[in-house]
């Protein structure tokens, strides 16, 4: 019985050995990251093929959750890996400390330039490198569009013409990095005030508003809807396969990598450095040209193998917006909110409001020899009133309201702003719909 307790033992523990070894042996490189499965797989399966024994283990977030994940684990980083579209998530996670820096091979880096426009590729400071460029803009549906009778949307501002009215889709900004990005390429190309505006206007216009980025390109894929806003490579891998979609770089965007940075102390120090030499490297960027992928490397030789017709953002007139990834950065939680308390939640209001602005701007055309002087002045106020803002650009930089929502202690803080903001739309969007429909009355 001893001899039988003593072999039982004597396994168990070599066992364990024999356990602690395979995990001590094991080789993984964790990364965290937004993007759509299509693009990821391509890449791990590319990346362990190079580099045999090494998995890539994938925790797939959206961008803000993921930001805040690993400020979150900052103490033990349970990741490697920091992979999505937005500048400014970098911008953040450098500021907290929570990104290495890195320098990788000159051979993999010589032949990237330093800037694409005015827009530095990688940080200066070696904590996050470009690994693709970025545009924004929107993709429509051909069909949709002739069904529908509607034009092709060229500018931003085309989002908030009347015949749209149902026929768009956007993700919401605080739960898709580059939706953010988007918002804020608005933001900065026409002015708090005027982009606000614009995005108060074209958010009544939406037909829906979908939880992540990807859930755009398939509405408007499959005809859901007609128009979407959307990052580049939705657009372009929806062409490439065989989509009947079309996209389009309105003048007033901006062009900025999407990047990858190394997690302080993560677990798989040598293994993240490689994985970010694989995705710099020549191998890694022409896989961006697969058609699931679509998207533009940072190698400007490389766009002589691209496959016919393949945008080049070194060679295009892209842009019109120079980025300011710090101000973006440092309102970045404010905008997010501000757009789901007047937006997101009170999509409902905001719609039905735009669309009885819509019917008395129609009443008003068609008044005849009518007399139409008061309608008109109700329109304007119903338009004012449905394009309103609760907070004004200065304080929504401000570093007392942008810590309440990021500083837990100020909790307090942060519910009571977004009570008010949810409270500001809820009665503005209902004085617009009963001042649009007075003046549909009014008419004389």
């Amino acid at each position: 019985m001893r001899g039988a307790i003593r072999i039982l033992v004597l396994g168990g523990v070599f066992l364990g050995l024999a356990a602690g070894t395979a995990m001590a042996g094991a080789k993984e490189v964790i990364v965290v990251t937004s993007f759509p499965k299509e693009l990821f797989e391509n890449f791990k399966k590319a990346f362990e093929a190079k580099h045999p024994g090494v998995t890539v283990v994938v925790n797939a977030k959206q961008t803000n959750a993921g930001v805040t994940y690993l400020q979150e684990t900052k103490a033990k980083p349970a990741a490697d890996i920091f992979w999505v579209s937005a500048p400014d998530a970098f911008q953040a996670l450098k500021n907290d400390g929570i990104l290495e820096k890195y320098t990788p091979p000159k051979e993999i880096t010589a032949k990237t330039p330093a800037k694409i426009g005015a827009f530095p590729i990688s940080d200066p400071d070696g904590t996050y490198f470009g690994f693709a460029v970025s545009g924004y803009g929107l993709m429509w549906n051909k069909p949709y569009m002739q069904a529908h009778k509607l034009p092709e949307p060229r500018e931003w501002t085309d989002m908030a013409d009347p015949p749209y009215h149902g026929h768009l889709v956007i993700s919401a900004p605080s739960r898709s990095g580059t939706t953010h990005l988007t918002i804020e390429v608005m933001l900065q190309a026409y002015g708090w005030e005027k982009g606000w505006a614009l995005l108060l206007n074209s958010g009544g216009n939406m037909g829906s508003i979908t939880e992540r980025s990807f859930g755009v390109p398939e509405a408007v894929n499959t005809g859901q809807y007609g128009i979407g806003v959307v990052i580049d490579f939705f657009g372009l891998s929806a062409i490439a396969s065989g989509f009947p979609v079309d996209f389009v770089y309105p003048s007033l965007t901006s062009v900025v990598p999407a990047s990858v940075g190394i997690v302080k102390g993560g677990p798989n120090p040598e293994n993240a450095r490689a994985f970010v030499n694989f995705l710099l490297g020549e191998e890694g960027q022409m896989l961006l040209f697969s058609k699931e992928i679509a998207r533009l490397p940072v190698i400007p030789e490389l766009y002589a193998k691209a496959p016919a017709g393949y945008p080049n953002p070194f060679k295009m007139r892209l842009g019109g917006v120079d980025f300011n990834n710090k101000l973006s950065s440092g309102r970045r939680n404010v905008v997010n909110s501000l757009y789901d308390h007047l937006i997101t939640f009170r999509h409902g209001e905001l719609k039905a409001a735009w669309g009885a602005v819509y019917k008395a701007e129609e009443a008003i055309a068609k008044a005849g020899g009518k007399d139409v002087t008061q309608a008109r002045t109700l329109l304007a106020e119903a338009r004012r009133l449905a394009g309103s803002m609760p907070l004004d650009a200065n304080k929504a930089s401000d570093k007392e309201i942008n810590a309440a929502f990021t500083d837990k202690t100020k909790a307090d803080a942060k519910s009571k702003l977004e009570t008010e903001w949810d409270t500001f739309a809820k009665a503005s969007y209902a004085k617009a719909k009963e001042a649009a429909e007075k003046a549909v009355a009014a008419i004389r």
